[in-house]
């Protein structure tokens, strides 16, 4: 179970406690402000810190540039999501569209 938009709204730390979960999601506001506000950075690395100190999986949502996607991965982030990988695909087109990920990658 993901704990999803980590960091906003309805997702607080007690909720780390309450349920189990095996992940927590970067939410994309914290993501997109990588490199536009000085404490952006020191959110993110918290956050990956504090889900592998409890043994989660950490997954950054938005990530939109190749600059962010290597601050979040030396950050730790054990995995990544946003229109720099791919825009939203509808069920019926996901085989096909991982398909040519996996070629594009082996290519």
């Amino acid at each position: 179970m993901a704990l999803d938009d980590f960091g906003t709204g309805y997702s607080s730390l007690s909720y780390l406690r309450d349920f189990e979960v095996d992940r927590i999601k970067i939410d994309k506001s914290f993501v997109q402000s990588l490199g536009h506000t000085l404490d952006a950075a020191a959110i993110v690395t918290t956050v990956v810190s504090l889900g592998h100190a409890m043994g989660l999986q950490v997954t950054a949502e938005g990530v939109e540039t190749a600059d962010r996607r290597t601050f979040l991965r030396s950050a730790g982030c054990n995995l990544l999501q946003g229109f720099l990988f791919s825009k939203a695909v509808p069920a019926n087109e996901l085989a096909g569209a991982l398909e040519r990920h996996r070629h594009a990658l082996t290519v």
